[in-house]
């Protein structure tokens, strides 16, 4: 395992737990891409690339050698301006006004362990052991650019990080206009590509579709990954489904704008480029200045969509996200948003965590409408200072009080935003994104603080800190429910405008790694109008997210399921709601919408004081047995049984790493009439053990045994419900 270089073939070959990936140095200039995939022993240097004339139009890059061509070789960091006509990796602007570039090798380095990235976020090793990697220097002499392409190989997972570092090294401005995080070809274009997209309240819908020969792009241009799509890509062999099949993923550690394209070219090669959005983007590098790309996780599964997604969590749970809640149970909590709103004072919430209590809950979220003169949505973002109308005492007072009903104290915050009418846009009205002469775009009547800026960050950092340090808060929800308009800075020179977006990202980054920082022990949680920032470069600082505003339990499993193809369960905050919902107005019994919450981070949204005697014993029914399964839950292996997209139920199931325990999950949203009679293959178990399998939920259906080879390959019968929004979970322990 780990990164070898061979002198006489110049090949570089980085092998996972059971991959590899192999780059080689054609006339030990050019980096070019040989294989990824299944782990190969090693290579012979004659079948390693075959390189021929393919036609004038492409034109040789030798005169000495005409079957050379940058536009037929599969490269690991593909330039413009030469002689590749194909989508570029990365683009520069020379201050004479010319576009031509071209990385040729210089150097590399192999070390064990893995180098931060310098204000980003990033995985990470805690011991050297666990990863190798590698920079691969390249340089174009000629305009003194050197770009630094770092690969990391983790030993025990089939997962690859790639990104750039450009050093300008010469003596005269170059202007970056495209700096992607990779660029690599792979020699067939026989792949269907999975991404994860929607909308607010319906938000990572898997969409999977055939790539022809030209581009297939997804992106975002909204100054944030977007609830549109995810910066999450996949290509599968056509055969490829949950548990069978070549599986490549690409995700990328950022939370702005980016780009995704698979582009196939005439002789049917595939080059998937990701990293930045190119679009209304540039950066001016000054002689000796640098310039770091986010990083990008490559994932490959010869098991299918299920073996991909499983390294992803297994990665982002435990190397991405940090911090004590890392690995720490997370609490049940009541979030008081749809049970008051804006209307609310602290007797209220005292009485919201006092029947909290009752029902075994742990933890009172307030959410927005604390500050200020919060009233409504239209006012008070940026002033966060308690308003004394409703907490005449103080924050310290209803803290104490919540506490002495014995849950721990969360508080909401949307700390990028400010709202024209507040006394913070008053006083700075130049603290916002905005482009002069250009009217100011507003969305929520909000606008979006220019964290390029250090004093506005400062001043965030300061302002929030106060607040967690005046009580003991233990957990903070980090809204922002707006995308960029107007992309400028009052602070940023004329050449400079266009690195605002990206300033902005590293400015919240540099924002949250502060705040984070001085609280170890507050749980924070990300939120952007629900899902709307579910990336990997938040749960870097903040290990959950909320996964939708949309708490409907049937459009929740779509939601759930389709976020589950890169996002460990402990990522996803998930509650129970009233009905009817709030978002879809539809009615589901009670045990399906706990049963659907629970498969993630638990917790209601609602008024508890208004529940009937009947649904109080419901609900503690729901929080005992979420504190039992809770462990398996939130850090079992997850596999996707029944795809909610595909038919009118769903199911999933947790497994232990020992096996030794499982919890499945089965979901009817729609009954049918004289319905087939179905089993449910389950999948994870140990095949030669047997396993107790009882009723979760007390039914009465007793204990069974079954061998974990008849679950698997016979499965289990599912029950026959009349009605709809049916579900039930099921229990499995290994049998002594």
């Amino acid at each position: 395992m780990g990164i070898v270089y061979d002198s006489n073939s110049q090949t570089f070959h980085l092998q996972g737990k059971s991959s590899s990936y192999i780059m080689q140095l054609i006339k030990s200039k050019y980096l070019a891409h040989v294989h990824w995939g299944r782990q190969i022993r090693g290579t012979n240097p004659g079948n390693l690339l075959a390189i021929r004339r393919r036609c004038s139009f492409s034109p040789s890059t030798d005169p000495n050698d005409l079957t050379l061509s940058l536009d037929t070789l599969p490269q690991e960091f593909p330039a413009y301006g030469g002689s590749d006509f194909r989508v570029p990796a990365y683009q520069v602007q020379l201050e004479d006004g010319t576009t031509v570039s071209e990385l040729v090798y210089e150097s590399h380095r192999i070390y064990a362990g893995k180098t931060p990235l310098e204000g980003l976020p990033s995985t990470y090793t805690e011991d050297d052991s666990e990863a190798e990697s590698i920079d691969i220097v390249l340089v174009d002499r000629a305009i003194g650019l050197k770009a630094i392409l770092t690969y990391t190989v983790f030993r025990d997972l089939d997962a690859i990080t790639r990104s750039v570092r450009f050093v300008n090294v010469g003596n005269q401005s170059i202007k970056l206009l495209r700096a992607l995080s990779l660029g690599i070809d792979i020699s067939h274009s026989d792949f269907d590509m999975l991404h994860l997209s929607g909308t607010w309240a319906r938000e990572r819908h898997i969409e999977r579709r055939p790539i022809l020969t030209g581009g297939s792009v997804i992106e975002s241009r909204r100054g944030s990954s977007s609830h549109s799509l995810n910066p999450f890509m996949a290509l599968l062999s056509k055969q490829a489904d949950e548990d069978q099949g070549d599986a490549y993923g690409f995700s990328l550690v950022y939370s702005g704008s980016f780009v995704a394209q698979a582009e196939v070219d005439p002789y049917g090669t595939t080059r998937v480029v990701m990293g930045i959005n190119s679009f209304d983007f540039s950066w001016l590098l000054e002689p000796g200045q640098t310039f770091q790309t986010p990083e990008a996780v490559l994932v490959y599964s010869s098991e299918g969509i299920g073996g991909m997604s499983r390294t992803y969590h297994k990665l982002y749970r435990t190397r991405l996200c940090r911090g004590q809640f890392r690995d720490r149970h997370r609490p049940i909590l009541i979030n008081n948003w749809e049970a008051t709103y804006f209307n609310f004072n602290a007797d209220k919430i005292e009485e919201l965590a006092r029947v909290g209590k009752e029902l075994g809950l742990e933890l009172l979220v307030l959410d927005d409408g604390w500050f200020g003169k919060r009233d409504n949505d239209k006012s008070s973002l940026g002033d966060w200072f308690v308003d004394r109308n409703k907490l005449p005492q103080g924050m310290p007072d209803l803290v104490s009080r919540v506490k002495q009903q014995e849950l721990e104290f969360g508080l909401w915050f949307e700390p990028e935003m400010v709202s024209p009418d507040s006394d913070l846009y008053r006083a700075h009205p130049d603290w916002c994104l905005h482009v002069p002469g250009r009217r100011r775009t507003e969305a929520r009547q909000q606008l979006i603080l220019d964290y390029s800026r250090q004093d506005v960050r400062d001043y965030t950092v300061t302002v929030i800190t106060d607040i967690l340090a005046s009580s003991p808060i233990t957990y903070v929800k980090w809204d922002m429910n707006r995308n960029m308009t107007e992309i400028g800075s009052a602070k940023l020179p004329p050449e400079r405008q266009r690195e605002t977006a990206h300033r902005y990202m590293l400015g919240l980054y540099d924002v949250l790694e502060r705040i984070t920082s001085a609280f170890p022990s507050v749980l924070f949680e990300s939120c952007s109008g629900g899902g709307g920032r579910f990336d990997p470069g938040m749960l870097y600082y903040m290990p959950q997210t909320w996964t939708s505003d949309n708490t409907d339990a049937v459009e929740r499993l779509k939601i759930q399921y389709g976020t589950s193809i890169v996002y460990p369960i402990s990522t996803m905050g998930a509650h129970v709601s009233a009905v009817p919902n709030h978002q879809v107005h539809r009615t589901t019994p009670l045990d399906m919408r706990g049963n659907v919450a629970m498969s993630g981070n638990f917790g209601y949204e609602l008024d508890l004081t208004a529940f009937t005697e009947a649904e109080r014993e419901a609900v503690k029914k729901q929080t005992a047995l979420y504190k039992q399964l809770r462990p398996l839950i939130q850090f079992g292996e997850f596999y996707r049984l029944i795809s909610p997209f595909e038919h009118v139920s769903a199911a999933w199931m947790f497994v232990s790493e020992d096996k030794k325990e499982a919890l499945v999950a089965f979901f009817q949203v729609l009954s049918e009439p004289n319905a087939p009679l179905r089993k449910l293959r389950l999948k994870g178990l140990a095949a030669e053990n047997n396993y107790l399998l009882n009723d979760a939920e007390d039914q009465g259906d007793g204990v069974e045994i079954f061998g974990g080879d008849e679950l698997m390959h016979v499965g289990l019968n599912l029950p026959i419900w009349k009605g709809d929004f049916q579900s039930r979970l099921y229990r499995l322990e290994m049998e002594e």
